[in-house]
């Protein structure tokens, strides 16, 4: 019996509400996304304070938080097929709550400097590169009933709003009172509220079938590759994701370098300002699903995007005196949060609708690669950018580099899109170790 067969042949509840188990991964990764929201404001804000790091330095920092997502996400992808998801994430989770522990430990004892921050912000980005690769293989493994998984991204897609809106405010706020460093240790208990709710979770989880033939890495990555590149749907919200994410991460970190060095903003308003506009990701994954029931799917995904795309526009508008600017920044933000809130809903739902179980952990590990690809690459690009021609003119090229993406977007069979596809058949191995089908 395959896993498949294993999963559609137990009873569905009526709503996720009655799901115990996933309730408890969403309040445990609920809180870790807090945390981690605490953690993106305060570690470049560490550097810039505590270190007075260059612009390229802050872009580089950005670069290594995400840099293992390029190297590792499809190794580990691999992996993840081959294991149970849970043990992986318990793992993770227990390295990531140590290493931001050792960060104001070091800091207190005053050997906390720029290369050992770089370490650890590297180290970091492993393991969550394992994390991220695993959780959204293991979900369906809580969800069972592929009808609830709009409705479990519209959750997840929820907490993620939800830590924009609070994580930045709150970090804002730690920063001012505990300094930058000292803040990370709320992100590190974040962490262990996560180990002990997936530890409290009793769903169990199957064993991946042993493979027919002997499996090879190198033949695995390509399949996982091949899944992604050879289905209309999914190269194409790998291939625009790889520019948003691009994106968002070039003008936030441009914007964080901008409002620190030019606008002289304190951590207290910067989070603020994140915090407020962070609202609109709430809202848009709250509406999600009602949106979706609607409208057809790929104009709702057409329209989010947009928004995404067009949000950095409004930054370099930005004019007058310094509460219209805010205003504008808030507003800028709102608008991309709004869209992303929506369209994350939309992409993960057909992610997970378009790839058979067994081949989840690699299609999640090619998006990993490519959407924090292109973030680590935007944060890489917004240093060296900024540092050139000044945080507002690299702000402008962003803006009009994210705009022209809208045509790709136009494009994209994503967009004409009705529904959910019917899930596809679980691939057939090839004598050769390869998939088929």
């Amino acid at each position: 019996m395959t896993v498949t067969q294993t999963r559609t042949e137990e009873p569905s509840t009526d709503s996720l509400w009655r799901n115990g188990d996933f309730l408890r991964f969403w309040l445990g990764e609920t809180l870790s996304l807090l945390g981690t929201q605490i953690t993106n404001l305060a570690l470049p804000l560490t550097a810039i304070i505590a270190f007075n790091a260059t612009d390229e330095q802050v872009g580089i920092l950005r670069f290594l938080q995400l840099l293992p997502y390029l190297g590792l996400a499809l190794v580990f992808g691999v992996w993840v097929d081959r294991a149970r998801r849970r043990r992986i994430m318990l793992g993770a989770n227990l390295v990531r709550m140590i290493l931001l522990a050792l960060v104001p430990v070091l800091y207190w004892t005053g050997v906390l400097d720029m290369g050992s921050l770089l370490v650890i912000a590297c180290a970091v980005g492993v393991a969550s590169v394992l994390f991220d690769v695993s959780w959204m293989s293991y979900v369906p493994t809580l969800v069972r009933d592929p009808k609830h998984y709009v409705e479990a991204g519209a959750k997840m897609g929820m907490s993620s709003s939800a830590a924009d809106v609070a994580g930045p405010g709150l970090a804002g706020v730690l920063i001012g009172a505990l300094t930058a460093p000292v803040a990370l240790i709320v992100d590190a208990f974040s962490y262990l509220v996560s180990l002990v709710s997936l530890l409290l979770i009793r769903s169990p989880e199957p064993r991946p079938q042993p493979p027919a033939v002997r499996r090879h890495l190198p033949t695995e990555l390509r399949d996982g590759l091949r899944w992604v590149l050879k289905n209309p749907v999914l190269r194409s919200l790998a291939l625009i994701g790889f520019c948003c994410n691009f994106s968002m991460v070039a003008v936030w970190t441009m914007f964080l370098l901008y409002g620190t060095r030019d606008l002289h903003l304190d951590a207290t308003t910067l989070g603020g300002i994140f915090a407020t506009a962070s609202v609109g990701g709430l809202i848009g994954a709250a509406i999600s699903r009602k949106v979706i029931r609607r409208f057809r799917l790929g104009l709702v995904y057409l329209v989010a995007q947009s928004a995404l795309l067009i949000g950095p526009t409004l930054i370099v508008l930005a004019t007058g005196p310094r509460p219209v600017m805010v205003a504008m920044f808030v507003l800028s933000f709102f608008t991309t949060y709004l869209g992303l809130g929506v369209a994350g809903v939309i992409i993960v739902s057909l992610r997970q609708a378009s790839t058979p179980q067994s081949m989840m952990g690699r299609m999640t590990a090619v998006f990993r690669t490519l959407l924090f690809g292109g973030g680590a690459l935007g944060g890489l690009l917004a240093g060296l950018l900024s540092g050139r021609i000044g945080a507002r003119g690299a702000l402008t090229v962003a803006a009009i580099g994210s705009a022209t993406v809208l045509i790709a977007l136009v494009l994209s069979p994503v967009s004409r899109l009705r529904g959910l596809p019917t899930p596809p058949e679980e691939p057939v191995t090839t004598p050769d170790g390869q998939a088929a089908g």
